[in-house]
């Protein structure tokens, strides 16, 4: 297919995709300033996808910031799907596979455009991400309400923590037919060791497997962030066509080819700058993919309304001539400097607005000083306050960094802030609330280890309890095992003994060694465990 414009390219035979990832409704919704900024691009996206005449939209995850979005956040996510995706426009593809299988987690296993009560004009497909992932006893996530409310097909999701099976969303328009996989966010570690022991599966259509075009969209570390908190690309199967890979934030829409396995790789990025790094300043874009026959053409579109965000690195020691750091005024002098640096940001930004009334009018500036080499870093706030009604982040706009030296450091002139700050993250992204879990229990003392929980469960549910603000997750697990516990005890016909019983199941220290890990997170939480405490007590 060519890559000309205009609509030479769209007939019968031809799906249109509009293809989005990582929008983080509701990211700093309370900030003055950057609150709106979410929900402002949102809205251009959907504008573009009704613009653009699409057959459907495609999103790779992380459509909310937050796994618990606010009142706010749905609200005006759900304003605006039904503003841009319900009309009467015909829907001109169809699906031929088995729908219950495809939204089997759906209480309502079909798609929505052909369920009786909704007029669906634009239909939108969205694997879940990391932020926005299922939680909770029913497993529930943010995607699973759109789903009932039938504003979005929430497909892509594995129950099972052993292995995944990935059946395909199979479409067709006219002589065009897609095997549309999903794969929604999974621990990297966990889909990593899947992959090594052949436990993830890609089904392929029963009917001429070469006349589909395949098409994957994951949401996954793409870049090696350690040993096994990623995805090689070459894990993924031979047979596709396209990857839509979320999660990442640096757009590399351009699709990329991978050598070894065949494919292509598109990476839409996200449509809105949540961290002040150097992948974040790459313009943002959604794709506009055509697909006829087994040929595709994926047009690049820039979005309009992303707040500018500019980003520089200065190294004080490759200024010598300017700084020394034995001068007593030196300080005053890097601080004139920085001030000149984000000046000339500052006037980039403004030239770069022009023309552009949808852009907003402040921009991300950021400013990282390596002051190794024995300077002084000055006093950010006073220097932050010179920017406050001119920058959309005043708060963090210089952010000094300092190389780490080793006695025989060969490369200290060449210095990478990219992998000083990744290194940073990295370290710590390991230090984990399941590892902390499993770290206490395996230097506990003998009478203090888990006999009726185990540490994966304990790990998991204090996870959940801290990250995703699952205030039961604790109450379930116990509650959970209480029944299996029980459960067992009745099929073994225990005698109702204390010593028969803690003979068979080794409970000693359980109650004592969850007070310990409980203790620093909330009195609600310890007085639900008292009360499963009781119910243990019973069972004995």
């Amino acid at each position: 297919m060519t890559s000309s414009s205009g609509n030479t390219l769209d007939d019968e035979d031809t799906l249109k995709i509009l293809i989005a990832t990582d929008i983080h409704l509701g990211y700093l919704e309370k900030d003055a300033i950057r609150g709106n900024d979410t929900y402002v691009t949102f809205d251009e996206i959907l504008k573009h996808a009704k613009q653009n005449d699409v057959d459907f939209i495609l999103l790779g995850g992380d459509l909310f910031h937050d796994n618990k979005p606010s009142r706010k956040s749905l609200h005006n996510c759900i304003e605006l799907l039904r503003k841009y995706c319900m009309g009467d426009k015909p829907i001109t593809f169809e699906i031929l596979s088995d729908q219950a299988v495809n939204f089997s987690t759906s209480k309502f296993p079909w798609v929505n455009y052909q369920d009786e009560n909704l007029n669906i004009s634009i239909p939108v497909f969205s694997v879940h991400g990391n932020h926005d992932d299922p939680t909770g006893a029913d497993g529930l996530c943010a995607l699973d309400v759109l789903s009932c409310a039938g504003l979005v097909n929430h497909f892509g999701r594995s129950r099972s923590v052993e292995k995944v099976e990935v059946s395909p969303v199979l479409l067709q328009k006219g002589s065009t037919r897609i095997a549309m996989y999903g794969i929604g966010s999974i621990p990297d570690e966990r889909l990593y060791r899947m992959f090594l022991n052949n436990q993830v599966t890609m089904l392929r259509p029963r009917e001429d497997e070469s006349s589909w075009f395949n098409l994957l969209v994951v949401h996954q570390n793409r870049s090696k962030h350690g040993a096994t908190n990623y995805i090689p690309e070459q894990f993924l199967d031979d047979f596709l066509d396209l990857v839509v890979w979320g999660h990442e934030h640096e757009c590399r829409i351009d699709p990329e080819r991978n050598e070894q396995r065949l494919f292509y790789i598109t990476q839409p990025g996200s449509s809105v700058v949540t961290s002040l790094s150097p992948g974040e300043a790459v313009k943002k874009h959604i794709g506009l993919l055509r697909v006829k026959g087994r040929k595709m053409n994926l047009e690049k579109i820039p979005l309009q309304t992303v707040r500018q965000f500019f980003i520089q690195d200065v190294v004080l020691r490759d200024h010598l001539n300017l700084f020394n750091p034995d001068h007593p005024k030196v300080t005053q002098k890097i601080e004139a400097f920085c001030q000149e640096k984000v000046e000339e940001m500052l006037d980039e930004a403004e030239r770069d607005r022009l023309g552009n009334p949808q852009m907003p009018e402040k921009p991300l500036i950021r400013l990282r000083v390596d002051y190794t080499g024995g300077f002084e870093a000055f006093n950010v706030m006073r220097f932050n306050q010179k920017f406050v009604d001119r920058l959309a982040n005043p708060k963090d706009v210089v952010h000094f960094v300092r190389h780490r030296e080793c006695k025989d450091a060969k490369d200290e002139e060449n210095i990478n802030f990219d992998e000083l700050l990744s290194r940073a993250s990295a370290e710590v992204m390991q230090l984990r609330v399941e590892d902390l879990v499993k770290q206490y229990f395996a230097t506990a003392e003998k009478n203090m280890q888990l006999s009726l929980l185990t540490e994966q469960g304990m790990g998991k549910a204090v996870q959940e309890f801290v990250d995703k603000e699952e205030r039961d997750a604790i109450e379930e697990l116990i509650n959970y095992q209480l029944e299996k516990t029980q459960h067992h005890l009745k099929e073994r016909r225990v005698e109702a003994v204390e010593e028969k019983i803690d003979e068979e199941v080794s409970i000693h220290g359980l109650n004592m060694c969850f007070m310990r890990v409980l203790t620093p997170l909330s009195s609600s939480s310890a007085a639900a465990v008292r009360g499963q405490e009781e119910k243990i007590e019973a069972v004995k």
